[in-house]
């Protein structure tokens, strides 16, 4: 489980260190353009299992061909090196918008990276929406 939010400083060569807490849960991730205006970060057994949900939805769907497409085209596997620090591909940095500081947060099965200003305008628009959004949300 991924919770929390961490402040980090995104290094020149596009290095950012993992929280303590979420680099000890995998040794093999996968970053890619997340929804909304982040990254996705996931444990790379997560990233595949999730595709594959997708990939046995029929494939003359275009959504399925296309959120496919999303999610795989510009994924990309990583491996921390020893002191936790991942490296970012540059296309995808520059996609979300990774300035120098940035937010990474627990979004409880997966990670997101965020740039900080972003995130937190992000943020302050959807603290207000909460109690609308809790009330549409369906019970199971």
């Amino acid at each position: 489980m991924f919770i929390g939010r961490y402040y980090h400083t995104l290094e020149e060569k596009g290095r950012l260190s993992l929280p303590k807490e979420f680099r000890q849960k995998a040794k093999k991730w996968v970053v890619t353009r997340g929804l909304d205006g982040g990254l996705f970060l996931m444990r790379a057994s997560d990233f595949q299992a999730n595709l594959e949900k997708f990939a046995k939805r029929t494939f003359t769907k275009k959504d399925n061909r296309d959120f496919v497409r999303l999610m795989a085209h510009d994924a990309k596997e990583i491996i921390p090196d020893k002191l936790g620090r991942v490296k970012l591909p540059a296309y995808l940095t520059e996609l979300a918008g990774l300035k120098k500081q940035v937010v990474v947060v627990g979004s409880y099965n997966y990670i997101e990276i965020w740039d900080q200003a972003r995130y937190h305008k992000y943020l302050e628009k959807l603290e207000k929406q909460a109690e609308e959004i809790s009330e549409r949300l369906e019970d199971d």
